[in-house]
């Protein structure tokens, strides 16, 4: 299954890139390899400064080796050996009327004394960060969404929507990160799903990606736009910075079992602001998304 997956991401990687510079029209990726001393290594991919996006990058890693005491503690065992890959973007548009993606996809095993696999789980999800709200871009990428889980469960998207919009919520702020889509951890093997039903359920997702974002990005990439709507753009991207740094467990995997750096924060956007108690003009278009954000809605 391990290196099924890692196979589906390294290719799925290609395509998400080809599909994103076909977008921007301007720029390429940049492509660094990189190794991780204690076992393992990834393939870092990053755009900046381009027509469309001002920065992204869509990552991919298999790493393995000795669990850290930290995950150790996280998971409750003791002494494991562990293999993790997955594929990591965020992409963030340079227009404030184009919304900032996250997505990612992610097979995870632990091993007893003899190699023996004792845990094995999928995990992985995609949800959408507008800056200004367009409800018609909230219910396609919603609706492809539950179009990709539809094929494998009728409960699924209400399911992971929920869990979505529970995980990206910055609670020292109270409100959402963004307009949400799916979460999905612990894919575990149960009498309705095997790992290769699970296996076909996370890679029916990813492939929906280009399908959700792209749309989007082309109906909004020209939009005229004024310095306060950049303005603006800037200090939500400080709520994203946030919720990366203080509650994302990603962030945190990655900084415990001492993976590359540059690759985990690739995520964080390039321009932002904090301004000092900050809020929405009463009545604008600002004010209207951070409702949105603070009392999360049924897109479908």
């Amino acid at each position: 299954m391990k290196d099924k997956f890692y196979a589906y991401i390294q290719n799925l990687q290609d395509q998400i890139c080809a599909g994103l510079e076909a977008v921007d029209g301007t720029t390429k990726f940049r492509e660094d390899l990189w190794k991780r001393p204690e076992g393992g290594g990834g393939r870092t991919r990053v755009i900046e400064n381009g027509a469309v996006f001002e920065k992204g990058g869509v990552n991919i890693s298999a790493v393995h080796g000795k669990l850290p005491e930290t995950m150790q503690k996280m998971f409750s065992v003791g002494e494991a050996d562990f293999f993790a890959c997955g594929l990591s973007l965020v992409l963030h548009p340079k227009n404030p009327m184009t919304p900032t993606v996250h997505a990612n996809w992610r097979y995870f095993e632990m091993y007893d004394e003899s190699g023996k696999v004792i845990e094995q789980w999928f995990g992985g999800g995609q949800d959408l960060t507008p800056y200004y709200l367009f409800e018609e871009d909230a219910k396609h990428f919603h609706q492809t969404c539950k179009t990709a889980c539809d094929k494998h469960n009728p409960e699924f998207y209400p399911k992971y929507k929920k869990q979505c919009d529970s995980y990206f919520w910055n609670a020292h702020r109270n409100e959402a990160r963004g307009i949400g889509g799916l979460f999905f951890d612990y894919c575990k093997a149960n009498e309705s799903m095997s790992m290769e039903n699970w296996y076909n359920f996370v890679t029916e997702v990813g492939n929906s990606f280009l399908e959700a974002y792209v749309p989007i990005v082309e109906r909004r990439k020209n939009l005229e736009y004024t310095p306060e709507n950049r303005t603006w753009q800037e200090i939500r991207r400080g709520r994203y910075v946030e919720f990366n740094l203080v509650h994302d467990k990603g962030t945190l995997f990655g900084l415990k079992t001492n993976g590359r750096i540059e690759s985990i924060l690739m995520s964080l956007p390039p321009h932002v602001q904090w301004v000092y108690d900050h809020h929405a003009e009463a009545g604008s278009e600002e004010e209207k998304l951070v409702n949105v954000l603070e009392n999360p809605r049924e897109w479908i």
